[in-house]
């Protein structure tokens, strides 16, 4: 049996980690022997959860089944007669669900555990127990709610964000589910943003109401619901299936920009909104009947980008005779340098 095996956390690591601990394993007595090689291609595109392929960063991929709950498939099928509750038999340790997963719908539907083992040298160390994020250290007259969602959307929907009244520069966040606060952890937490440094972790709360709402000092309100936004990226199978989860980085991949827009015109948006200008410029090759275009812009340093990104992320760009304005689109890019 062959494997491609990719990890979204340390890959390097965690793939070395998992060669050596599946590479000449059988999965039952005498039989079926794994054998685990590197392969090719250094990312894995998974649109749909079944039977052939499964993104576990990505559980809303998964196919429900009519009048049952949501629920992973068993890599080996119905259990062997000598499963029990704790795996198995004493071998293969199974991966325990969140006490609170809003995915389970019921003991009698959905198991304790998560049918599919696990290396005997494997543990799991989950960040999230809530869809819940709270985010502190925001910068106190940079950083408001549209501000947040540009930059944590990149990981996960966003449905609501609030500033806490009674602990200034602090933010909750609702996310999709409990995965987008893992990711959101995972890339955002102690990266820079406007001289300040972001702490990122579970907040207690599981939802955020819309409880004593002030206005913030850039005039804005500190709450606001984007459960219902266009620019919320996974917001179906193959649309989060497009996005590339990217830790941040010094270049930007912009997108969905008119076909008239150049590099002066960015730059010049950068400066018109006081945010770092970019050093280097991409465009990429796009066909002729096409209405948009897209590139790379590679900034001095990440936190550069990163405070860029925050800003003007789904700026409304309007062209002259234009009838609906462009969003422009950023996320973080593969590449590390032009």
């Amino acid at each position: 049996m062959h494997c491609i095996m990719r990890s979204l956390h340390h890959i390097g690591r965690n793939a070395q980690k998992a060669k050596a601990a599946l590479n000449g394993a059988d999965i039952y007595a005498g039989c079926c022997t794994l054998k685990i090689e590197y392969a090719r291609p250094s990312r894995l595109n998974v649109i749909r959860n079944d039977n052939d392929s499964w993104d576990y960063t990505k559980p809303f991929l998964v196919r429900r089944e009519r009048g049952k709950g949501r629920q992973r498939q068993a890599i080996l099928g119905e259990h062997p007669s000598s499963y029990s509750n704790n795996g198995y038999g004493s071998h293969c340790p199974l991966l325990p669900l969140p006490s609170n997963n809003r995915f389970k719908r019921s003991s009698h539907e959905v198991p304790d555990v998560v049918a599919y083992p696990l290396p005997q040298t494997s543990s799991y160390i989950g960040h999230s127990s809530s869809s819940v994020a709270m985010v502190s250290g925001l910068h106190p007259t940079k950083m408001n709610c549209t501000r947040i969602f540009n930059l944590f959307c990149l990981y996960g929907n966003i449905e609501k964000v609030k500033f806490m009244k009674s602990v200034p520069g602090t933010a909750l966040v609702e996310m999709g589910d409990e995965y987008a606060v893992d990711r959101a952890i995972t890339h955002l937490n102690s990266i820079k943003v406007f001289s300040k440094r972001l702490n990122v972790c579970v907040s207690k709360q599981h939802a955020v109401i819309p409880s004593q709402v002030f206005e913030l000092e850039d005039g804005s309100s500190s709450y606001k619901d984007f459960a219902m936004t266009r620019n919320n990226r996974f917001t179906s199978a193959g649309q989060a299936s497009k996005n590339i989860i990217q830790p941040p980085s010094c270049v930007l991949h912009f997108y969905n920009v008119p076909p008239c827009i150049t590099e002066d015109d960015l730059l010049r948006l950068c400066t018109e909104h006081d945010v770092p200008g970019f050093i280097k410029f991409k465009m990429f090759d796009a066909k002729p009947s096409s209405k948009t275009i897209s590139g790379l812009l590679e900034f001095d340093s990440k936190t550069h980008a990163v405070e860029a990104l925050t800003v003007l992320n789904h700026y409304q760009i309007r062209i002259p005779n234009g009838s609906n304005p462009y969003t422009l689109k950023l996320c973080f890019s593969t590449s590390s340098h032009l």
